[in-house]
């Protein structure tokens, strides 16, 4: 098979349901038109047709990732169901090529009578995965799910969370050609959805991936492709940006037609007189500019007043559940921590707030010119913002013997973030920026969860010294 070789080809599928008004209407059907022929008539119809999907056709290469998005009731799941073969089409058809697992909502692939246990087997044996290999994988797959002695219990015990972890250890251990999600990454905390992350971004490079999700902003990070699918009809099918685009500007139209609003959906890359005008007008001189010791946005307290607070969480470092880290080895990170300058070690920080990120290490032998660096990513995994020390010390030679203790201390203002979970990796390496030699990577060494933000929209806020609106102007 080339390397551009089709995975999976969906030619005009379609998929009918039969809607019956009443439990006689479908033994109507059943018999009258039989009935109807034999006497050389035509026979009625006693249900409504209802087509979930209807005439939709696209291809995906091997190695591609592409997303579909629609509303509830588009025919996603009915489409994956088709793809993965557990739904027969009404018309059309539909092939895949190489090994296919699949994560769809919540409840489907596993018996809830069995174990956990029970279920790995019973699903890996259905993936095609000799039970021999079975028993070697198995330590892997429950390390990987992280549900302890639940995996001996029946699956229908388990919580959302719980379930979802083994489905999608099941699925990261059966070396599948191709990977079908359907929202699984929107259960479970912040810790086991960047694990599942980072395999994807693995999986990524070997594999074709096909991802279904409502949050758009996790279709444009991880593919490259997008179908938009409405009503069970294809709308589009292009870049995911573009496709995310027009159909957040539709279902914006969509919403607001209800409330009785017209919207008039213009184009990417279309615009009016009166926006280019607003374009090309230079910025207002109405507010001089001044220079800035440090920036404190004048709605700060408007932001973390009562009812209104951009609370931001803290999770407290925890050596015994690292459980992805690499490095030399020459120094060790043996603490991490965020504090307030004025309240210390804080469980709760406020968006606007200056705290300090500290990041303690042992040096195991001895090293010159450590390299401390962290970033701060969002539940997808996209990297927000971060530093590192290199530029503030590279003039200055540190050295530390064996046994030493460093520490390094980042002040910042925390940024407005949207509602969700985040983490913090952090690394020592020694070198120089360009070449350097990681000595202690911890991913996910640090969560919090940001709640009650004002802010919507985009991934990180920043304070605003000031806003303003004049009228007139240049």
């Amino acid at each position: 098979m080339s390397s551009d070789a089709l995975t999976i080809s969906v030619e005009s599928l379609g998929k009918r349901y039969d809607i019956y008004a009443s439990p006689a209407d479908r033994l109507k059907q059943m018999l009258l038109p039989r009935l109807a022929r034999l006497a050389g008539r035509t026979g009625g119809m006693y249900y409504e047709e209802f087509w979930a999907l209807r005439d939709v056709s696209f291809s995906v290469r091997r190695g591609e990732t592409v997303g579909i998005v629609g509303r509830n009731g588009s025919g996603k799941s009915t489409l994956l169901q088709m793809i993965c073969g557990t739904l027969h089409p009404t018309e059309g058809a539909v092939s895949t090529h190489g090994r296919v697992a699949a994560l769809l909502e919540l409840g489907a692939g596993f018996n809830p009578e069995f174990t956990g246990e029970e279920n790995v087997y019973l699903s890996g044996l259905l993936y095609g995965i000799p039970e021999k290999e079975l028993r070697k994988r198995f330590d892997s797959i429950v390390a990987f799910a992280e549900i302890g002695e639940f995996i001996h219990q029946p699956v229908k015990t388990y919580s959302s969370g719980m379930y979802v972890r083994l489905a999608f250890a099941v699925a990261a251990h059966v070396d599948a050609d191709v990977l079908i999600i359907d929202e699984a990454l929107s259960v479970g905390d912040v810790r086991f959805t960047q694990k599942c992350m980072r395999f994807l971004r693995d999986f990524q490079q070997r594999g074709t991936l096909l991802f279904v999700s409502h949050d758009t902003s996790a279709v444009t990070n991880l593919c490259s492709r997008a179908v938009w699918l409405d009503a069970g009809r294809l709308v589009m099918d292009g870049a995911a940006g573009q496709v995310v685009e027009e159909y957040l500007a539709a279902q914006h139209a969509a919403d607001r037609a209800l409330a009785g609003d017209v919207v008039r959906l213009r184009r990417s890359g279309a615009t009016d007189g009166a926006s280019a005008q607003a374009a090309s007008r230079p910025p207002s001189s109405a507010t001089p500019p001044v220079a800035l010791e440090d920036v404190r946005d004048s709605r700060q307290d408007l932001l973390n007043g009562t009812g209104s607070r951009n609370l931001v969480a803290i999770f407290e470092f925890d050596a015994s559940r690292v459980d992805r880290e690499f490095g030399a080895g020459a120094a060790r990170i043996v603490d991490v921590r965020l504090s307030s300058l004025d309240r210390g070690d804080i469980a709760m920080v406020q968006g606007g707030e200056i705290v300090e990120l500290v990041i303690k290490a042992v040096a195991e032998q001895a090293i010159a010119s450590p390299i401390f660096g962290f970033h701060v990513k969002d539940r997808l995994g996209q990297q927000l913002f971060g530093d590192n020390t290199y530029l503030s010390y590279h003039d200055n030679v540190l050295k530390f013997a064996a046994g030493q203790t460093m520490r390094a201390r980042f002040r910042f203002r925390m940024p407005v973030l949207p509602n969700g979970d985040y983490s913090v990796d952090v690394a020592l390496a020694t070198g120089s920026q360009e070449e350097h030699t990681q000595q202690h990577w911890i991913h996910d060494a640090l969560q919090f969860k940001s709640s009650v933000s004002t802010m919507r929209h985009g991934l990180v806020g920043i304070p605003m010294h000031s806003i303003d609106i004049v009228q007139g102007g240049g």
